[in-house]
């Protein structure tokens, strides 16, 4: 075959082809708007498809985006409202202004954790499962089993298990406010509070709950209610019903009473709740320490 002839033979299938990218052109409906907005939604969400949000995945979620821009605002990208970048993005996109302030939250586990175990456990690691088994192995039945279900499923890393305490431990530097953790705990043990809260309650024991053969450990609330006392603002209640103090932290001025009051530090400031197994003695441990003193 001469080269002419190849020439002639590209040269009509390069027009065969054109002809018929033109004709589905015409004839192919043109992209959605909708789909278009979504691609354009996309752009500015973290792409991690963790769910938190309560959509299969980012996509889905900007496709819902796409129809009703409101569904941000009840259920937010926890991972959007701490990035700057993306939520003035998703800002301009959806034609919304967000107080990223008021809606951004924290993840925290309400346990000091150094509760004793009751006996030896050889069950799946697990605080699901071990939950199951005899209501988990440790002393107190409402406290943080140390398994670290929660570890598995954060997605930015910001949980980890202090083994001094065996209990999870949340950085609020990392933490996104997701919420997996807080479904993924069998206790009911983590809960989102406004970032911007200031001092954290570090216990969950219901004393209105006890059950037989099981205590708290003694880092444990015993329900003195001195912090609630010491509080002038009227940030501290007293909730009958768990036998447990509760906190309006719009109330809460950091002066700080409380946890000087408090006889085994749980409470303690947001900034150092990482630290929390570096605090200093309980009150009934200074007493010991003075006595050992005054008769040494």
């Amino acid at each position: 075959m001469g080269t002419y002839a190849i020439i002639g033979i590209l040269g009509a299938i390069g027009l065969i082809s054109g002809i018929l990218i033109f004709i589905v052109n015409r004839v192919l409906p043109d992209e959605p708007d909708s789909l278009k907005k979504t691609e354009e939604i996309v752009k500015y969400l973290p792409g991690m498809n963790c769910g938190a949000c309560g959509y299969p995945g980012c996509f889905a979620y900007a496709q819902a985006l796409s129809k009703d821009k409101n569904i941000f605002f009840t259920s937010p990208c926890a991972t959007v409202l701490q990035n700057p970048g993306m939520l003035k993005g998703l800002e301009k996109t959806l034609d919304i202004e967000v107080d990223a302030s008021s809606m951004n939250k924290k993840a925290v586990v309400k346990c000091y954790g150094n509760s004793k175990w009751t006996g030896d456990y050889s069950g799946i690691k697990s605080c699901r499962a071990a939950n199951m088994v005899s209501g988990g192995p440790k002393e107190c039945p409402f406290g943080c089993l140390g398994f670290g279900d929660c570890v598995a499923v954060c997605p930015s890393g910001a949980i980890h298990i202090d083994e001094k305490m065996g209990v999870a431990v949340i950085d609020p530097d990392k933490c996104t406010g997701c919420g997996l953790c807080v479904d993924e705990c069998p206790r009911n043990l983590i809960e989102l509070v406004p970032s911007q809260n200031k001092i954290i309650y570090l216990c969950n024991y219901q004393s209105v709950k006890n059950i037989p053969g099981r205590k708290k450990c003694d880092r444990g609330c015993i329900q003195c209610r001195d912090c609630m006392k010491a509080c002038d603002t009227g940030a501290i209640t007293w909730n009958a019903e768990t036998g447990n103090p509760e906190f309006d932290f719009s109330k809460c001025n950091l002066c700080g009473k409380c946890i000087e009051v408090c006889p085994h530090n749980c409470l303690v400031e947001f900034s150092d709740i990482v630290l929390k197994e570096k605090l200093g003695p309980t009150r009934e441990e200074k007493r010991e320490k003075i006595k050992r003193e005054n008769t040494g």
